[in-house]
């Protein structure tokens, strides 16, 4: 009888581990659309280590993820559960992740817990997700160099305590194919209660078989098999997936990735992971601009303006979501719908409107076709001039740098927009400027001038000034 087999993405999760590759904000939200959109099953990130801007990425991703499952993390406390709950339960499809390391070094050394202080911290968190939540998949973590024992009876009480999924892992990844099935069909044998509940695998890449090891396991009533879209050392998604496609009737198994979208998917990602910002640049680079265009129009009631501008990242008080609904109704009677762009420039100009901590005192721009761009900028904090003179790939990056070195701090550019407001010879420019600020939240700035390039700083100073503000 032919089963759907569901792939679940690791890819964020995996690049936080290895600490080789730092993801933006905006990345992260995007590699989750992008794999949303592709058809995978569960998109796995990372957990909360630093509460106020992890909780703000998980609640993102979760209400910009329309069918897949989004899987979290937790930490074995009552805490923890409650907390990545808080962010993860707006999501369509939330499940809770309990982490638990089954062999005896990583157990004692990483975790500081012997084997029965371990089966009671499982056998809790376990019971404490599933009171929030109805899917709880228990990780049993380097469980191929487990004390067989103990690892049965580990996930004897995650299934009793109520979990719907357990997942092995060979995190060494030392394992052949054949050893994989062998450690397989000896795990469901000693633990009956695996006939009640989805099994998932997971491997590392250690001898290059992952692929072949999770493939293989589809034999041994495995359901979810953990892959990335991105090249990191575990199992590739492009290639599992075109594997089951083309192997279904030998395998019984199906999933419902879109095979003919996953080349340009994986594409996409790879070029999100592998862009580089130049050094020393303000631009954090990786993402194309695919968000869906909304349109709002003069009949949607403040609920319904106040969820897209929620959605698109924003975190405004009371008083901030009336004076933004009321400029939103200002513009819609002038047109038949107001997008994104519009929105954005809504939400700079009437949300959290703050005295100046730096003010623009004076700007110099050089640039050329056959020089570097350099940008000599002149604020004023405190009564005192501040000035740095800074060299970019273009004006604007080097205004931006410029700007970074004089406050010491770089924020995260989360998005960047140029448009005119007027026509003519003397036309008004309009730049809006989003930053992210070190606990995650957004912030937008608005600069309007004739000249292009200082409509573009004093947005810059506007959304930072916003930051500082709320900083203090």
């Amino acid at each position: 009888m032919m089963k759907e087999v569901q792939i679940s993405d690791i890819t964020m999760k995996e690049l936080d581990a290895s600490r080789t590759l730092h993801l933006t904000f905006r990345e992260k939200l995007e590699i989750s659309k992008l794999l949303d959109h592709l058809g995978i099953d569960c998109i796995e990130v990372e957990g909360i280590e630093s509460s106020k801007k992890d909780s703000l990425r998980i609640k993102s991703i979760a209400t910009a993820v329309k069918d897949s499952v989004v899987a979290v993390p937790v930490k074995l406390t009552d805490e923890s559960v409650q907390e990545t709950w808080s962010a993860l339960k707006e999501a369509r499809h939330p499940r809770l992740q309990v982490v638990a390391a089954t062999s005896p070094a990583v157990m004692e050394y990483v975790y500081a817990k012997k084997q029965a202080g371990m089966l009671e911290a499982v056998e809790s968190t376990v019971k404490a997700c599933r009171a929030l939540c109805n899917d709880v998949e228990f990780i049993a973590d380097d469980a191929t160099r487990a004390d067989p024992k103990f690892l049965y009876e580990a996930i004897d009480k995650a299934i009793a305590a109520g979990a719907t999924l357990v997942t092995v892992s060979d995190t060494a990844g030392k394992m052949l194919p054949a050893e994989f099935v062998q450690f397989l069909t000896e795990l469901k044998t000693n633990v009956p209660a695996l006939a009640d509940v989805a099994l998932g695998v997971s491997c590392s890449d250690e001898l290059s078989m992952a692929d072949v090891c999770i493939i293989n396991a589809i034999a041994c009533g495995a359901t979810v098999l953990k892959a990335a879209a991105y090249e990191v050392n575990t199992a590739r998604l492009a290639h599992v997936a075109k594997i089951i496609n083309a192997k279904q009737d030998d395998l019984q198994a199906t999933t419902r990735v879109h095979i003919t979208q996953i080349k340009r998917v994986t594409d996409q990602i790879r070029w999100i992971c592998e862009s580089d910002r130049s050094s020393g640049s303000p631009f954090d680079n990786g993402v194309q601009d695919t968000a869906d265009e909304i349109g709002l129009t003069v009949n949607d009631d403040m609920s319904t303006v106040l969820k897209v501008v929620e959605n698109m990242g924003y975190d405004l008080s009371e008083e901030d979501k009336h004076n933004v609904y009321n400029a939103f109704l200002e513009i819609a009677k002038q047109k038949d719908s107001v997008g994104s762009k519009e929105l954005d420039a809504i939400v700079a100009s009437a949300a959290m409107q703050v005295p100046s901590a730096y003010s623009l005192v004076s700007y110099v721009i050089n640039a050329g076709n056959f020089m570097g761009a350099s940008s000599h900028i002149k604020v004023k904090k405190d009564d005192q001039e501040l000035e740095s003179i800074c060299i970019g790939d273009g004006p604007v990056d080097a205004s931006f740098l410029a700007i970074e070195q004089i406050i010491g701090h770089h924020y995260e550019l989360e998005d960047f927009q140029i448009s005119a407001i007027t026509e003519g010879r003397e036309a008004m420019g309009q730049t809006i400027v989003k930053l992210r600020s070190s606990n995650g939240k957004l912030y937008s700035g608005r600069g309007v001038s004739t000249d292009i390039l200082g409509s573009c700083i004093r947005a810059y100073i506007n959304a930072l000034n916003k930051i500082v503000y709320e900083e203090q």
